[in-house]
């Protein structure tokens, strides 16, 4: 037996101010993004912005529905959004913000297990790191890699194929 640690690395900021023009702008897309959601029965606004390596910003937000769990989160949205209108362009960044009743939420809203696997599948095919910033007001924290929030993907195997890593 050989005892193993994983270690996930990132930064953590105070204010909006502190971050890059690019990132703290795509902060901005992901609140204007939350604000549209469609979220009647959790009352609970995700947004999502994604910058593209083209410099394309896609957006998504929540959808929630009755028939519960047929809705889909933010992330899913603006990355199954940005692949099927550029499907050859890798996603560099992605911004997440969360409001409840109107409020931007203090702490960071961290991604759920389905979208951490879609943002790694996102990452791997892209062939370069996809940088993540979750956003809280009282504290923001930027990830460099999606995959660090997922360090075991699902893969699919057939044979020596396997379709992530």
């Amino acid at each position: 037996m050989k005892q193993q640690a994983l270690r996930i690395n990132f930064t953590e900021y105070e204010r909006l101010e502190e971050l890059s023009e690019t990132q703290a702008n795509l902060v901005r897309k992901a609140i204007e993004a939350a604000g549209a959601a469609y979220a009647p029965y959790s009352k609970y606004h995700v947004g999502a912005a994604v910058l593209l390596t083209n410099g394309r910003i896609i957006t998504g937000n929540n959808q929630e529905n009755g028939a519960y769990p047929s809705g889909l989160c933010a992330e899913r949205v603006a990355i199954f959004y940005a692949s099927s209108q550029f499907p050859e362009i890798p996603a560099a960044s992605i911004a997440i913000v969360a409001m409840k009743e109107g409020t931007l939420q203090a702490q960071p809203v961290s991604p759920c297990g389905g979208c951490r696997q879609v943002l790694c599948e996102k990452e791997s095919r892209g062939g370069t790191p996809l940088e993540m910033i979750l956003y809280g007001t009282g504290k923001i924290h930027v990830i460099q890699r999606a995959s660090d929030l997922l360090p075991f993907p699902f893969t699919l195997n057939t044979g020596n194929i396997s379709i992530l890593g």
